[in-house]
């Protein structure tokens, strides 16, 4: 039975790294490298990193899937 005093479970306004690995179909250490690149923002709670989902969701639609892959094997060599 649901009341309307009950709360919704919030949505995270947060990415993991592990997150957006399995986004992007990359590897953990790529996914750090790009989250070190400045390309979105990135909030660090002591050596955690988080990343804005609203930064990386805009990021994303303005990356093409091709340069995506690009930039991580460049990253990579």
């Amino acid at each position: 039975m649901s009341t309307s005093n009950e709360k919704k479970a919030p949505q995270n306004r947060t990415y993991t790294v592990d997150d957006i690995a399995a986004i992007l179909g990359i590897g953990r250490s790529s996914a750090y490298k790009l989250a070190k690149s400045g390309a979105f923002k990135i909030i660090r709670i002591g050596n955690m990193i988080r990343i804005s989902r609203q930064s990386f969701e805009d990021w994303l639609e303005m990356e093409e899937p091709e340069e995506i892959e690009a930039e991580t094997e460049e990253e990579i060599e």
